[in-house]
């Protein structure tokens, strides 16, 4: 099936554009969208597809990448067309102003005026991108130009990075990047990723510690004599529910249900985007019922400033974890780690675990499998020990 050189863009229509011939001689199969004068469409010889702008400059003909088509979609590429066709009537050349402009440009810059706005509208994590902004990225390369940083300069940063940071910061670091430089390249600041390319570290996410019983009576005895109140609930809530910690921080009395047939506590929002409903136990239950509010401030667990929740129960927690003789290394995230293997070595399968914590895939609670597979045999010896009292019986 032959497709028209020239058409009007919808999303449909490009999406039924096979890809450029192997045995064409030209790299990319070029359309033109009727009703954009100069706007095209290249296809290569991959399927990928691509929008720019080519015009016509003080008699000179030119072309401006406008970005791929997926991440920019046809309205957007119109868009940006008409706008650079309108700095072209006023005799702005859009190619020059865009050069100039990656050569002037530092990392900082971009980051303070076209990043950073852009996440804290559109990622609920853009605090977190701040931090490691602050703390470790623009430290290194803030000063630099952007369109000059290389993926030997990125790929000494993480090495640096990963003497003192585990592997899985590393990649988080590794992942913000290609972030930003990938939105570097579709809003036409940079001309590629120099992070496409670079291999995350591997990592070992099988490290898993649980509390013994035991533990977990000295570690809710010790929150019980901590002084800080807010916070020693709010560790043994973590326990008691196996939310993350940013679900216990963000929880609201308006989203606590304690009256139902079988109280629950709603989240309005995940880590993976979508709501769910986490059932409380009757300790969980317990605990809210005994829990002080503070009069005008919404959440269970309050911090100190006006209207907003703890801001770092990190130190209660350490303090809490050292009087209940837990060593050091124990991290609040295995809590939740805690709470899975008590429903598992309770008679629960990976889907309960799966439902309690709010993991989007199974295959999340697949590493919790040898705990399944520990009480599976515990099951089988005692069928064993069954049959030979059954036996062994007079």
């Amino acid at each position: 099936m032959t497709h028209p050189s020239r058409f009007s863009f919808t999303q449909k229509s490009i999406d039924q554009l096979p890809a450029n011939p192997a045995s064409s001689k030209s790299t990319e199969a070029e359309y033109s969208d009727t009703q954009v004068p100069g706007l095209k469409l290249l296809v290569g010889k991959t399927g990928n597809k691509k929008f720019l702008l080519r015009y016509t400059f003080h008699g000179h003909k030119k072309a401006l990448a406008l970005g791929p088509y997926g991440a920019l979609n046809v309205v957007e590429a119109r868009r940006r067309a008409n706008q650079h066709k309108a700095d072209i009537a006023q005799g702005i050349d859009p190619k020059a102003a865009r050069e100039q402009l990656k050569k002037a440009l530092t990392f900082a810059e971009f980051i303070a005026e076209h990043y950073l706005p852009h996440a804290s509208a559109n990622k609920r994590s853009a605090h977190t991108d701040a931090s490691k902004f602050t703390h470790h990225i623009l430290p290194v390369f803030g000063q630099q130009k952007l369109g000059q940083i290389s993926l030997v300069s990125i790929q000494s940063y993480l090495n640096q990075l990963s003497s003192t940071l585990a592997p899985a910061t590393c990649n988080r670091h590794l992942s913000l990047l290609h972030r930003v430089f990938a939105l570097a390249v579709l809003w036409g600041f940079v001309d590629k990723n120099p992070v496409t390319g670079i291999t995350k570290f591997k990592e070992n996410n099988q490290r898993q510690r649980f509390l013994a019983p035991d533990e977990i009576r000295r570690l809710f005895k010790a929150a019980d004599e901590d002084p800080n109140y807010y916070a020693a609930n709010y560790i043994k809530f973590l326990l008691l529910t196996g939310v993350r910690r940013s679900e216990g921080l963000a929880a609201q009395w308006q989203h606590i249900d304690l009256n139902a047939q079988h109280p629950s506590w709603f989240l309005p929002e995940t880590k993976g985007g979508k709501s769910r409903y986490v059932l409380l136990n009757p300790m969980a239950v317990a605990l809210l019922q005994h829990l002080d509010r503070m009069p005008g401030n919404p959440y269970l667990f309050p911090g100190n400033v006006r209207g907003q929740p703890l801001s770092n129960p990190i130190k209660a927690f350490k303090r809490i974890s050292k009087a209940a003789g837990i060593e050091a290394t124990f991290r609040l995230h295995d809590l939740r780690h805690t709470t899975a293997s008590l429903i598992v070595n309770g008679g629960g399968s990976l889907y309960d675990v799966q439902a309690t914590l709010g993991h989007s895939s199974s295959r999340m609670s697949q590493r919790y499998a040898h705990l399944s597979q520990d009480r599976r045999s515990q099951t089988a010896s005692r069928v064993s020990d069954g049959v030979a009292n059954a036996l062994s019986a007079p």
